[in-house]
């Protein structure tokens, strides 16, 4: 699942020098053929989505992300921290598969690097790659938010890509688990994701 990546002048806004090892990983990424999905360009197998589709789905993206914009001055979005671990799981996972994807020991057949983006891009980007995913029947992806206070266009002095991400994900019922990755797949600014598949049952 690899694809060509984003223009390398789309920066995150407020660069923070503790995102650079996110940076350094961003590069080993590419080197080992793992890049941004793009969308309309998986190849899963099924005819691609048409531009209606994709409009429609980035415009929903972008109401969704109102709405968690207002949410986080609420407190419906926690502002985390640069270096803090992440982690979620459903209820009923199994403790034993929990562990095993918090050492790094469940295989992540995909990635996606969300440097870069709006929080409105990022959203719909992480959606598509989601749904890829579960179509492809990958069960464990990492995903790459990075470390930066803000992200291109805002003001933001949080990880604002790495707190929604943590949101949103905590509401997908497509996701059973998330977790920080390990030092050598990105550590806080990356995330094992474990997916849905066909053979599990929906809460």
């Amino acid at each position: 699942m690899t694809h060509s990546s984003g223009d390398d002048d789309d920066r995150p806004a407020n660069p923070d020098p503790s995102d650079e090892p996110d940076n350094a990983f961003r590069e080993a990424l590419e080197a080992a053929g793992v890049k941004r999905l793009r969308i309309n360009r998986a190849q899963t197998g099924r005819p691609r989505r048409n531009a209606l589709n994709v409009s429609a789905r980035r415009e929903a993206a972008e109401q969704a992300s109102a709405q968690m914009q207002s949410a986080l001055s609420d407190g419906g979005v926690e502002a985390v921290t640069p270096h803090q671990r992440l982690e979620f799981s459903i209820p009923d996972l199994p403790r034993r598969t929990f562990t095993q994807l918090k050492k790094g020991h469940i295989p992540w057949e995909g990635g996606l690097d969300l440097h870069g983006y709006t929080l409105d891009e990022a959203r719909v980007e992480l959606e598509t790659f989601v749904d890829d995913a579960i179509a492809n029947r990958v069960r464990c992806v990492l995903v790459v938010h990075g470390k930066a206070r803000g992200y291109r266009g805002s003001g933001a002095d949080y990880p604002v890509i790495k707190s929604h991400v943590n949101t949103w994900l905590k509401n997908w019922s497509r996701v059973l688990a998330f977790c920080s990755a390990s030092e050598i797949d990105g550590g806080t600014g990356a995330l094992y994701v474990l997916l849905r598949t066909r053979g599990d049952h929906a809460p």
